[in-house]
């Protein structure tokens, strides 16, 4: 018998993500999600046709909760300076990577298990097209080496999501954001100054 409460489609989601992400994709069945979501296997087979096309939602789901997240927090600073609310991206890092049962990028452990699958590559490119561009908006006006700038900027916060998990590092995101810091603070008063910084700094 199904459960009533929820949604198919929200329960089978929920479902996936706690089990997908604890314990790896291949690793659970989807017998295993659907008996745990209380719903038919008929039923499931309604919203998500194949195995793949719900571990392509679920990682969907995983990018836009991240999203909304870091854009609450970044609008919370509205009347800070641009470089406080880029800031705010790795405070919310810092607080992922400090819950319990973090175990490192979703999106990182799913380029893992399906190297060439075609839908979930292509959530992980919907997936990582977003801080870039964010970065790039609270920056404001271009100046120049600021593709290198933001580039730079992405690839601390993605070493900070690594060394959370590959070294239990519980610092990671803090000394991320504190050599962001350095960099946004080397941008006001010159941007070659900036990449000089951010250079050194990988």
């Amino acid at each position: 018998m199904e459960k009533k409460s929820g949604t198919v489609r929200e329960r089978l989601l929920e479902t996936a993500d706690r089990l997908f992400y604890a314990e790896g994709i291949h690793a659970v069945g989807i017998d295993r999600v659907i008996a745990e979501s209380g719903v038919a296997k008929s039923t499931m087979y309604v919203h998500f046709r194949t195995k793949e096309d719900l571990v392509a939602e679920y990682l969907r789901r995983r990018s836009d909760d991240m999203r909304e997240r870091v854009t609450r927090e970044v609008e919370a600073r509205a009347l800070e300076p641009a470089e406080e609310r880029i800031l705010a991206v790795f405070d919310v890092l810092h607080a992922v990577v400090s819950e319990p049962g973090f175990r490192g990028c979703a999106f990182v452990n799913a380029a893992a298990e399906y190297p060439h699958h075609l839908s979930v590559q292509e959530v992980i490119a919907y997936d990582r097209s977003w801080l870039p561009s964010l970065f790039s908006r609270l920056l404001g006006p271009p100046a120049d080496n600021d593709d290198e700038l933001v580039a730079a900027l992405v690839q601390l916060y993605d070493g900070a999501n690594a060394a959370a998990h590959l070294d239990r590092s519980a610092t990671s995101a803090r000394t991320a954001r504190k050599t962001a810091e350095l960099v946004l603070a080397a941008r006001r008063r010159s941007p070659n100054e900036a990449m000089t910084v951010a250079r050194a700094g990988h």
